[in-house]
């Protein structure tokens, strides 16, 4: 991704939080771990690490998110990837000369990272929940 982008994203971060929250919001929420009001803790954490890796993860295609999961995070990093992809639209156009090709490679760029991120944690936290799903520990019996 265009490191002036990852940058315009990170002097955004206020507005990608109150978009992420509003967002947020509005998903089904059926779990106490899944509410907003928890979950907003975890935004400064989870930005942080998407602009990490948007600065080391070379361009791939944007995975799917998993929808066979019942997991909380779920609707957490549905309401993130759209205001982190609303950010970077509007990011790209106050910029009309930059080239439609830059432009989707950078937005499959932030989906891929988003995606990745997700798929991580929702494993990680499922694993936790049911460790009987877990790999198993090097070395374990």
């Amino acid at each position: 991704m265009q490191e002036r982008f990852i940058r315009t994203l990170e002097d955004r971060r206020a507005q990608i939080r109150a978009r992420w929250e509003a967002f947020l919001r509005i998903e089904h929420v059926d779990t106490p771990l899944a509410s907003p009001d928890t979950l907003v803790y975890l935004f400064d954490q989870t930005l942080a690490e998407v602009f990490a890796r948007l600065r080391t993860a070379p361009p791939r295609h944007a995975a799917t998110l998993p929808a066979h999961t019942k997991s909380p995070l779920l609707a957490y990093f549905r309401a993130g990837e759209q205001a982190l992809l609303e950010a970077l639209v509007l990011a790209q156009a106050e910029r009309p000369a930059i080239d439609a090709g830059e432009c989707q490679a950078d937005l499959v760029a932030l989906q891929h990272v988003i995606r990745a991120i997700a798929r991580k944690d929702i494993t990680n936290l499922e694993g936790a929940c049911h460790p009987s799903k877990a790999a198993p520990l090097p070395g374990g019996n």
